[in-house]
C-alpha cells in the first residue's frame, strides 16, 4: 500500500483525534450538548497545537518529520486562526494520520500522555 500523502494523513487523524476525545468524554454524566460543546473545545485547532506542544518532547525523529511535512503542507487556514497554529495543528493531525496507519501501538502510547493532563481535562 502506497502511504497517503500529509493531506490525507491529517483528514484522518483529525477524525482519530475526535474519536479518541469522544471516547474520553463520553464517560462523564453531562448532556448531549455538553460532551458536543467539550469535543469541539478539544479538537479545535489551538487544542491540537497544544497537544503536540504537549507530546513534541516524546516524539522521535521520524515522528518529527510527520509533524514537519503536515505543517508545510497546511496552507493558511481559516481566518478565525493564526496561521502558525494552523500548521501545527496539521503538523499534529498528520503525525496522529501516519501512526494510526503505521503504528497504533505508538499512537496508543503518546495518547496516554494525556490520561493525566489537563490538556485531557473533564468537561
Amino acid at each position: 500500500m502506497q502511504l497517503p500523502g500529509p493531506a490525507q494523513l491529517a483528514w484522518l487523524g483529525d477524525a482519530v483525534w475526535e474519536l479518541h476525545q469522544r471516547s474520553r468524554l463520553v464517560r462523564y454524566q453531562a448532556s448531549a450538548h455538553q460532551l458536543h460543546r467539550a469535543g469541539v473545545d478539544h479538537v479545535r485547532a489551538e487544542a491540537q497545537s497544544a497537544a503536540l506542544a504537549f507530546l513534541e518532547p516524546h516524539l522521535n525523529a521520524a515522528e518529527l518529520d510527520w509533524v514537519r511535512k503536515g505543517r508545510n503542507a497546511a496552507g493558511r487556514g481559516p481566518r478565525r486562526v493564526e496561521p502558525a497554529i494552523y500548521g501545527r495543528a496539521s503538523g499534529f493531525e498528520t503525525l496522529v494520520g501516519w501512526l494510526y496507519l503505521c503504528n497504533p501501538a505508538r499512537l496508543q502510547e503518546l495518547l496516554s500522555h494525556f490520561q493525566d493532563s489537563t490538556l485531557d481535562g473533564p468537561v
